[in-house]
């Protein structure tokens, strides 16, 4: 079963910028344990494109103006959700951020 791991940071309380070398740790026991399929950071800037009328809207993003916004995103394919509840408990701790976890079809 695979699970999209979305990483959330706050502008208000952002979590530590010094997180790198222990979320490397973290990726590479993803990775040897077999749970590891993607991830990556994502940039601060954002398009959004909207093709559903006469002509397309092209604005800039993101979708939705939060002082909480996506930073990241894990996909994991762990035998069911309480591995990946388990899994994204440490993440959060390693990465010091909230993760949101859903079944990714």
């Amino acid at each position: 079963m695979k699970f999209l791991v979305s990483v959330i940071d706050d502008k208000d309380n952002p979590g530590s910028t010094d997180r790198m070398p222990a979320i490397s740790e973290f990726n590479d026991r993803l990775i040897a344990d077999g749970y590891w399929v993607f991830a990556g950071g994502l940039a601060d800037t954002a398009r959004v494109i909207d093709n559903r009328g006469e002509q397309a809207l092209i604005s800039d993003g993101p979708f939705v103006e939060s002082k909480e916004y996506l930073a990241g995103v894990w996909v994991w394919e762990a035998p069911d959700l309480d591995t990946a509840l388990q899994l994204a408990t440490e993440a959060s701790k390693v990465c010091d951020r909230k993760l949101e976890v859903r079944p990714f079809q």
